[in-house]
Parts: structure tokens; C-alpha cells; sequence
């Protein structure tokens, strides 16, 4: 990973809601959630649970954006991958039978194998792929930190405060969120830079992300995030 900006320990602050969001680039990560073809484009999972992907297809420019100002101040870079084992392992049926999708997690599609690591709809939306020194998760619940090495990363790295973008919004953003939340970590959800199938349900975890004095975390927009 090559940066323009060397990371200083000199904090920052972002004008967010309910109030400011200050953090230190050294101790801080940029958690991008979910951003797969399986998710975002015609042919994939979204689509086949009846869903209209273009309202994700909108947060691809943000998200690129807000991963190209992360790798500029030498943040420490994390994305996420839902899928699978191809055989299913690590799929509970709970999870796989849910809903009446037109193709079901392991089920063949027009991008491979639905969901499956390895196959093509599982991997990230062109534009968002991990460059060399950036960390991948692969996931195979809904939160970032559940069955993965996601925590040990972190601390690893002594990070104290992450910034989110990606989808759905209100299932593995705010998902991880809230695991986030529970381990003490500051959290901070950029709102061009998510979305959901429901942009109803994207506002509402908004407001519940930053309800009760920031009781899950911050919400801010891009600009002010990049003016930061």
C-alpha cells in the first residue's frame, strides 16, 4: 500500500452527528463491508431475493471515495467478504432456507456458485478490491467479528476507532456495528458510503446508529469525513 500521506498520531475530528467524531489515524481503521457482485449486481443474490440492486449500485462511487482517502492518510484498511464454504459447512440451514429467494446460498447463478468463496459473485465489486498490505476478512455470518479473525487484527494493530461503509446497512453494517460497539470500539458510519435494498431501513439505522448521544456510534457525511 503507497500513500501520499505519512499516519501521524495528531488527531483528527470529523463534524458528525450527534457530535464530533475525533480520532487518531494510527489507531484507526477503515472497515469496508460487503461490497460483492453477489450483493451489488444484476445476477447475484440481492437480485434473486426480488430486490433492486441499483440502490446499492449508488454507494459504489462514495465507497471508492472513502477508501481512496483511507489509503491517502495511511489508515489501516479491513474488508469484508460474506460467503461460504463450497460445501456449505459453515452455512447453518437456519441461514440457507430462509426466505424464498429464485437461487439459494450455494446454488448456481450467472456469477457461480451463489455466495460460495471463491467463485466469482463472491468477490468484490471492480474498484474495491484490497490492495497488497490491506486486510480480508471472509465472514461467514453477518457481523464482521463472528467466527473470523477480525478482533485479533485489531488488536494487533492497537485500534481503537473504526470508520464504516458498505451493505446492507441494516444487516451487516449495523451488524458489525453493534459487535463493535460491545467490544469498545468508537465508531464512526460514513452515510453516502452505505446503503440498503430498503432506503427507509438505511435512514432508519442511521438515526439508531446515532440515537440516544451516539449510543452505537456516530453518523457524518463523505465531505465532511474527507475534510477531516
Amino acid at each position: 500500500m503507497t500513500s501520499d500521506f505519512a499516519p501521524t498520531g495528531a488527531p483528527r475530528t470529523v463534524q458528525a452527528r450527534p457530535f464530533a467524531f475525533a480520532f487518531e489515524p494510527l489507531t484507526t481503521a477503515l472497515v469496508m463491508i460487503d461490497m460483492q457482485r453477489d450483493f451489488i449486481e444484476p445476477g447475484g443474490f440481492g437480485e434473486s431475493l426480488g430486490n433492486d440492486v441499483s440502490h446499492l449500485a449508488r454507494v459504489v462511487g462514495p465507497a471508492t471515495d472513502l477508501l481512496g482517502w483511507a489509503r491517502m492518510r495511511g489508515l489501516l484498511v479491513v474488508h469484508t467478504r460474506e460467503c461460504h464454504r463450497p460445501d456449505l459447512s459453515d452455512c447453518p440451514p437456519a441461514k440457507r432456507l430462509r426466505g424464498a429467494p429464485s437461487t439459494r446460498i450455494g446454488d448456481a447463478g450467472p456469477m457461480g456458485r451463489i455466495l460460495i468463496d471463491g467463485e466469482p459473485g463472491a468477490d468484490f465489486v471492480p474498484g474495491l478490491s484490497p490492495l497488497a498490505g490491506e486486510v480480508e476478512i471472509v465472514k461467514p455470518g453477518k457481523g464482521a467479528f463472528y467466527n473470523t479473525t477480525l478482533t485479533h487484527v485489531l488488536t494487533a494493530r492497537r485500534i481503537t476507532h473504526l470508520i464504516f461503509g458498505g451493505v446492507t446497512t441494516e444487516v451487516c453494517v449495523q451488524t458489525t456495528m453493534r459487535e463493535a460497539n460491545d467490544r469498545g470500539y468508537e465508531c464512526l458510519l460514513v452515510e453516502e458510503a452505505t446503503g440498503s435494498y430498503f432506503p427507509e431501513f438505511r435512514d432508519a439505522t442511521l438515526a439508531m446508529v446515532r440515537a440516544q448521544g451516539g449510543i452505537v456510534g456516530w453518523t457524518a457525511s463523505l465531505a465532511d469525513v474527507m475534510r477531516a
